[in-house]
This record gives structure tokens, C-alpha cells and sequence, in this order.
């Protein structure tokens, strides 16, 4: 009866432990953005010990792709589930997951091409400064990395390729690498806001957004400001650009992981991609 006791003592300690060590997912936060002139909605994954600790914690800012919103990565892509068990058996550090929304008002990242929408302004000048000041988040570059998939993989691309000052790592995973070349430009007319674009918004947008084109005139002092990491599936259909890209960078000797896998454009690719992603951005967090 004793030992009976003690077991059950034991089994409630290590439930009660267990259930401790999980982390939180907050779905529907949001920050008022007078840029866009709305609010705009987030999701944060706070790690384990988050609410008991005093400490501060690298970030991942974690975009979702087209047809999804800041949900698509707690919904579809279990980061809950993922992160914790990441965290929990020692593959990646304890750190704050952040998850826009870029499919409300217009979809996508960036700026507008008429500059009648500026998500990205919003990103960099409203977005990161709040949630970084509300929560308790290390601000130096080495302790912010910036991952996505598809559309959001396009936004990695570009955010780093832009802001090599602001991100220690970036994880573009099945990622839109925009056009790559001017005649693909041609397509993006169809686009909604693009359609009286001239020649030369057309050029300038194409620089601004090919990752290709931004790969390739990077200058040499910034070629190891970033870790990169690169992961696109064999049947993907934008393994196209992806491939281009990394040729591209083994051109230009610019460090970084390249992955191609079995799988396609699919959650379930995605899901398998995280875990690597948590650690490889872990990685810069760390000190060596």
C-alpha cells in the first residue's frame, strides 16, 4: 500500500511537472498600426517558463503564406507541439515565436508598388518595436531570426536581404524567390495595384523583390552578415527559384544550408522543416 502511495505521489509530480513545462500560444493579439490605419492581428508563442521567469528571450518572427493568416503556423503547422518538444529535449533554446498577419487589407509583406500600402513599413516601424517592448525580448540582431514559408518564405528572403543589420539568422522554407527576370514581370501586371504600373516602377519593384536579382548584387561585406538556411521539397512547385537562388549564392560564395527533400508544397513538409528551423536559428542565438 506504501509503495502504491508513493508511486502515485510520483506519477502526480511528474504530471505536474510536465504540465508545467509547456508553453503558451496567445491566437488573436493585436497592435494598432497607424501606418495601415488599422489594427492589425498576431499570434506569440511564449516558451516554457515564460510567465515565472524574469528573463529575457532570443525571437523568431515566423511568417505564414498566402491563404493563411497568423494562425496558419499554431492551426496547421503544430508550432505549439513542435517548439515545446524542441525546447524541452534540448535541440533548440527557449525563445518567443511571433506570428503576423499579412492577409488582411491586402495580401503579402511588402509595400505596394504605388506605396498606397506599406506592410513592410509596418513590420519594421510598428510591428517589431511593440511586441518587443510588451514582451521580454533580447533587441540585439544576434538574438532575432526571421523564418517563413511561401509567401512568407519570399518575405524571409527579402526582410534579410534588406535588413542584414536586424536579423542573425533567416529560414526561407518553399519560398516565393518573386520574379526571375523582367520578363516575369509581365505576369505581375495582373496583380492587383500593378495594373497601371510604368516601365519604371516595373523595374524598380523588380529590384526591390527578385531574390535572384538581390543574391546577385549583394555586396561582399554582406555576405556572412546572415545564416542562412534554405529548405524547398524535389516536388515543390517553386523549387524552380529556390534552386536558381542557391546556385546563385554558391556563385557569389554566400555561406548557407541548403535542403531539398522528398515532399511538396504541404503543411506536412513544413511541420518536418520546423524542428531544423528552431535549431539552426538556436544556433546564432547561442554563444561559441
Amino acid at each position: 500500500m506504501k509503495n502504491l502511495f508513493l508511486s502515485i505521489l510520483v506519477f502526480s509530480f511528474l504530471s505536474i511537472s510536465s504540465f508545467a513545462q509547456t508553453g503558451k500560444v496567445y491566437e488573436n493579439l493585436t497592435v494598432k498600426s497607424d501606418i495601415l490605419k488599422m489594427d492589425r492581428k498576431f499570434a506569440i508563442y511564449l516558451p516554457p517558463g515564460y510567465e515565472t521567469s524574469e528573463r529575457e528571450y532570443p525571437v523568431l518572427y515566423l511568417l505564414h503564406g498566402a491563404g493563411d493568416d497568423h494562425t496558419g503556423w499554431v492551426q496547421f503547422g503544430e508550432v505549439l507541439h513542435i517548439a515545446d518538444n524542441a525546447i524541452l529535449e534540448g535541440s533548440a533554446t527557449a525563445m518567443i515565436v511571433v506570428m503576423p498577419d499579412a492577409n488582411t487589407g491586402q495580401r503579402g509583406y511588402f509595400n505596394s508598388i504605388k506605396g498606397d500600402w506599406r506592410y513592410e513599413d509596418f513590420f519594421f516601424q510598428e510591428l517589431i518595436p511593440f511586441v518587443e517592448k510588451e514582451y521580454r525580448i533580447r533587441k540585439d540582431k544576434r538574438y532575432r531570426a526571421i523564418a517563413g514559408l511561401s509567401m512568407g518564405g519570399g518575405g524571409t528572403f527579402v526582410y534579410a536581404l534588406r535588413h542584414p543589420e536586424l536579423f542573425s539568422s533567416a529560414c526561407p522554407l518553399s519560398a516565393s524567390c518573386g520574379p526571375l527576370n523582367m520578363e516575369e514581370m509581365e505576369r505581375y501586371k495582373q496583380r492587383e495595384g500593378m495594373q497601371n504600373a510604368t516601365d519604371d516602377e516595373l523595374k524598380a519593384y523588380y529590384k526591390k523583390h527578385s531574390v535572384l536579382d538581390m543574391m546577385r548584387n549583394m555586396p561582399d561585406d554582406q555576405k556572412k552578415a546572415v545564416r542562412w538556411f534554405i529548405d524547398c521539397g524535389d516536388d515543390d512547385f517553386l523549387y524552380e527559384g529556390n534552386s536558381l537562388v542557391h546556385t546563385a549564392m554558391r556563385k557569389k560564395e554566400i555561406p548557407h544550408e541548403y535542403r531539398v527533400r522528398n515532399g511538396g508544397h504541404t503543411w506536412t513538409y513544413w511541420r518536418e522543416s520546423l524542428p531544423v528551423v528552431l535549431s539552426f536559428v538556436s544556433d546564432s542565438f547561442h554563444q561559441h
